[in-house]
Order: structure tokens, then sequence, then C-alpha cells
């Protein structure tokens, strides 16, 4: 028999839970405190990639965080202020930024990005969106310098090792593959197992679904109160209504942290916020790129091009840093040097915040206080990739049937 199943939240995650939970018959609804037609999943590169297997917690992060610390166009900018909760998530993101932990996250990484593409793929043959972008022409990793090189040779023999499709290219051979614009690098590490989309052709097609489905989508609905009882979650509540459910599923972003509080829970986690720019006509662009040295990436879309980039960790706010901005355009010239972002281009800029975990893994799981409480939350960098997997999982646990792949390093009450 179906449950009811309220969402909190509206994003990539959220509504892939939404369209897994459905399929199980489960009676579904989805607040959120937007209208759902802007946030990190619609301002996301759009990429699919088994070949992040790196989680953003690395051994030399934090270094690189402080020594940009006081420059606020950096690609990795942690705003100095006094916050404790953010205190106590960079210590724990410099205790996770080990190369054992690293080595432990990478095959789950990679387990849970090749799981969510072949996902995003079934999701298009099913034809329930109709028709949408989805490419697999990989992903280029462009690079200038010998030390940009051996960085991501070494995590390109690591992909190669667990049997991702990679290979390497050479200035000659990026012309062939990108003959339609000017190309200034050394070469390039591609990634042929990965994919690209379009969120904002995505994302509307995906709320059409689930309304025309039965899924209840609740917008300008912000979550004020949660009920609780004898270690069950009995309601939640908005500025406008009350909804009983059977089970919770926390996948409210950046706004999981303080949405938990609410119910006593220390959850771990920082806004990590991004920028991108769109340029809305012919760039010669074909394929998607992470431009190296500039810390950015470029995706072909359907009917622009996406140049998007930074991790900014200043709190949950939306202020547009213009020095940002204009370092994504200065990067993209670097290696575009034929291409001319415009001043207009760049004022229309927009800005998303990704939830990020001390750990780069996600929240994924059953909470240990509640038991009708699933968390899903905390992707960073990956929540457009991960979107299909987690949704998938979030209905498997919620179904009480077997999950597709194991959730222990995704627990969300994990130690750090």
């Amino acid at each position: 028999m179906g449950k009811k199943v309220v969402i909190i939240g509206g994003g990539i995650i959220g509504l892939c839970s939404a369209y897994f939970l459905q399929k199980e018959g489960h009676e579904v609804t989805v607040l959120d405190k937007s209208d759902i037609s802007e946030g990190a999943s619609f301002v996301n590169a759009g990429y699919i990639t088994p070949s992040h297997i790196i989680p953003l917690a690395s051994p030399g992060k934090i270094a690189q965080g402080i020594k940009w610390m006081f420059n606020s166009s950096s690609p990795f900018y942690m705003k100095p202020r006094i916050d404790v909760d953010f205190f106590k998530w960079a210590w724990y993101f410099h205790k996770s930024s080990t190369i054992k932990k690293v080595d432990k996250a990478i095959p789950l990484i990679k387990d849970i990005n090749l799981l969510s593409r072949d996902l995003f793929e079934g999701i298009k043959s099913s034809g329930d969106l109709g028709d949408f972008q989805l490419e697999r022409k990989g992903l280029l990793m462009l690079y200038k310098t010998e030390t940009s090189y051996s960085h991501e040779i070494a995590v390109a023999n690591k992909a190669k090792s667990l049997g991702l499709e990679v290979s390497e290219l050479n200035k000659a051979e990026i012309e062939n593959i990108e003959p339609n614009i000017k190309i200034d690098a050394e070469g390039a590490i591609h990634y042929e197992c990965d994919g690209h989309m379009t969120p904002t052709e995505f994302m509307p097609k995906m709320l059409k679904y689930l309304k025309d489905a039965g899924v209840h989508i609740k917008t300008n609905e912000e979550v004020i109160d949660i009920g609780m009882e004898n270690g069950l979650i009995q309601n939640v509540t908005t500025y406008k209504d009350n909804y009983a459910a059977d089970e919770v599923v926390l996948a409210a972003g950046s706004w999981s942290g303080q949405l938990s509080k609410k119910l006593n829970i220390a959850l771990p986690i920082q806004a990590g916020k991004g920028y991108r720019i769109n340029v809305e006509r012919n760039t010669g662009i074909s394929m998607p790129a992470i431009l190296m040295e500039a810390n950015m990436a470029v995706t072909p879309m359907k009917g622009f091009t996406r140049f998007a980039g930074t991790m900014e960790f200043s709190g949950i706010n939306t202020l547009v840093r213009k020095e940002r901005v204009q370092a994504i355009a200065n990067g993209a010239r670097s290696f575009y040097p034929e291409l001319e972002i415009t001043k207009t281009e760049i004022a229309a800029s927009k800005t998303g915040m990704r939830p990020v975990t001390p750990d780069g893994l996600p929240y994924i799981g059953r909470s240990s206080k509640f038991k009708n409480l699933t968390f899903a939350t905390g992707h960073a960098m990956m929540g457009w990739s991960l979107g299909p997997a987690t949704g998938k999982l979030v209905s498997e646990i919620i179904s009480d049937k077997k999950s597709s792949m194991s959730l222990v390093g995704f627990a969300p009450d994990r130690k750090f």
C-alpha cells in the first residue's frame, strides 16, 4: 500500500525522488520555498560525470582555500567570517581531506554516477518527459601547463583502472574534435564516459510530468515547523498549510542544515555558491570542457553555451559578486581567445548554492533519530549528475526494497 510522502525541496534531487516514488505507487507532495524556476538545479553545468571520482575534500584543498581566502575572485573562495557551524564544517573537511578517505570515496562516487547515468537514459527512453537533450560526447579536461597535466593524468589513470573510458588528446586532436573554435590549450584528457544536458529544459519537463502524474507540487511554501512524536515525524507545516506524512524526505539542498536544526539534528553542510553565464549565440563550441587553469566549466546546451564555475563559501545568500563573474569571462577568453563574452551577457549572470558535505559525499539514507525521515542532500557539484540515482535510492528506502547499491558510505549520521 502506498504511503503519504512529503518531500522538502523541489530541486533536481527532490523531483527525481518524486519521480521514482510515484512510480512505486506512493502519494507524493513536494514542498519548495520558491517557484522552482531558479537556483543550483537551473544554473549548473549539466554534467553527468562518472569521471569526477575525486571528492571536493581532498589533500591540499583547505590550504588552497586559505591561500585564496582574501581574493574574492579566486576559484575556491572562503569568505572570512565568524560562524560556528562553518568552523565545525571546515574542521571536518580538513579531517576528511586525506588520501585514505579519498581512496575510500572514489569507488562510491564512480558507482553512484554510473547508476545515475543509466537512470537518465531510462527516463529518456521511457518517453515520460518527451524529448530532451541527453548527449554522450564525453568531457574534455583542457590544460595549458605541465602541472595541470600531471594532476589530471593521475586521475585519468585511476579512472581507467576502474573501467571508465578515457583517452588523451594532443593539440591537433583537439582541433579535430572541436574544429569550429580556436582553443588555446596544450592538450586534453577526454573522459568519454561522461554526458551532458540542459537543466533549464529538463526541470520544467520533469515538473510537468509529475503534475500530470498526480504528484502535488506546492511552490512558494517555506517549511516553518515539523511536528514530531515518539521518534516519528507526524506533519510538516508551511506558512500556507499543514501536511500529514507517513514518510518525509529532506532534499532541501543548502537549506537542509537549517531545517535539520528544527529536528534537533546537527547536519554538517555548507552552501557552496556557483555562478553561470549563458551565451545565446553561436560560439562554435560543441564539446563540454573543463578549463583546468581557470577552474571552470563550459557546456554546449540547447540554444546556448553555458560558462560556469567557482566555489564560494559565504553563507546562504544570492549576492552576485561581479568580480567572480568577470573571472569566469576572463577564464573563457584565455582558452577561447576568439570568443568575447559581452558586458550584457555578464550582467545577466545567475547564481546558485550547492550543498557541500565535509567529505564530498552526499547524505542519502534513513535518519537514526526518526524512523520515517530520509535524507537526500549534500551532493555539492554532482547534484545534477546524481539526481536520478538519489531519487531511485530514496524510493527503494521508502518502499522497503533492496537498494541498488550500498548506502553505508552515504549515511547521514556518519562521523567525520
